[in-house]
């Protein structure tokens, strides 16, 4: 019961003054009182009228199919933290560990704090690419075989998918204990394809796949397969990808990493999903688009900055040809990174928050 409601409840319902009939007159008016303010706040998960108006913006005045998945998503990260909450105190009643209980409340309002940083995020996106609900045409006539680019269909210039091309990027930085770490991505275009079809039936698209291992160390701890399609206008688009997260531990023997989740795998079309574009054609500066969609888990976009960037890296450099991307997440707020794409090689150059440059350091064919 809510303290209030308790405290008042309790101090007319015991108070020896008040006669018995109007005690029990007013246990019963705080019984409805308390019930009314429990439905007012639960109504927007039992009244689908609610829902839509809540999620549309309708009750205060202003919204759009994007907003609305703003406000959706929300409203899905906070009853996720206090299912996350409530399974933390659980196991602190299992635990020795002192204040467990109230670092569990600690996260809780941190993550809290995080969902209205993502709303605000998701909003700020929507000022950018508009209101307009996000369902992208997917027609299989309009996208080539994946297995022929390169040699029959010409690749996209600056995200060239050629079967059987490998680029390794490199980058050094300080982990949160201040030590000094070294990454490797191995990036390859296999020569294997995935269908990816709107639903159960269909013919589906043939998606190219891209196998994506991050190292540090020398250690794996990322091992992801991408899929990609290029549509007969030469945009690339991002259709999904298994991605295998691996974490070692101190005291394990032998310590090898193990597998740990598959966090930010997602699919296009399944549970709600939607393919993005991940290269344009014809990119032009200040074009915003996703990269992906699937809510809460994998939202992506990108901003075209440059058309005529210059960098240089150790083996390839672009002056004044490179396209430059910002791309951003609202599952991230305020993180930036700046993308440096060459033609005829693809990405050349990544400057993350901090300055981390990840640069590549070889390309090749197999």
């Amino acid at each position: 019961m809510n303290p209030i409601f308790q405290t008042s409840f309790l101090s007319a319902t015991h108070n020896p003054r008040i006669p018995l009939r109007w005690r029990g007159a007013t246990a019963l008016f705080f019984v409805v009182c308390i019930w009314l303010f429990s439905a007012g706040q639960l109504r927007a998960d039992d009244d689908p009228f609610y829902e839509k108006q809540f999620a549309s913006g309708e009750h205060e005045g202003h919204g759009g199919a994007c907003s609305g998945t703003a406000r959706a998503a929300f409203r899905a990260c906070r009853n996720e933290i206090r299912d996350d909450y409530w399974i933390a105190v659980g196991n602190c009643l299992n635990s020795s560990e002192e204040d467990c209980i109230e670092l569990a409340r600690q996260e809780r309002a941190g993550a809290f704090g995080l969902c209205t940083e993502q709303r605000a995020a998701r909003f700020d996106l929507c000022n950018l690419i508009g209101e307009a609900a996000y369902d992208p045409e997917w027609s299989p006539g309009d996208f080539v075989n994946p297995l022929e680019i390169g040699s029959g269909v010409a690749p996209n210039p600056y995200f060239p998918l050629i079967p059987g091309m490998v680029w390794i990027y490199k980058s050094t930085f300080e982990n949160d204990e201040g030590e000094s770490v070294t990454e490797t991505i191995t990036v390859e275009v296999r020569n294997e394809t995935k269908r990816i079809r709107v639903g159960d039936v269909g013919e589906g698209v043939d998606c190219i796949v891209v196998n994506d291992v991050v190292e540090e160390d020398g250690a794996v701890i990322e091992d992801t397969d991408d899929w990609y399609a290029q549509d007969r206008w030469g945009n690339v688009w991002y259709c999904g990808e298994i991605a295998k997260n691996f974490e070692s531990f101190e005291g394990d023997d032998p310590n090898t990493p193990e597998l740990v989740n598959i966090e930010g795998s997602w699919k296009a079309f399944r549970d709600g999903a939607k393919p993005g574009i991940i290269m344009q054609a014809v990119p032009e500066v200040y074009q915003v688009y996703r990269q992906e969609i699937s809510l809460g888990n994998a939202e992506d976009a990108a901003e075209v900055i440059s058309t005529s960037g210059t960098e240089s890296v150790p083996v390839a450099s672009c002056d004044g040809t490179c396209v430059v991307t910002q791309e951003f997440t609202p599952i991230e707020p305020g993180v930036n990174a700046n993308k440096y794409y060459a033609p005829d090689i693809g990405l050349i150059l990544e400057v993350n928050p901090g300055g981390e440059r990840v640069e590549l350091i070889d390309m090749y064919m197999q």
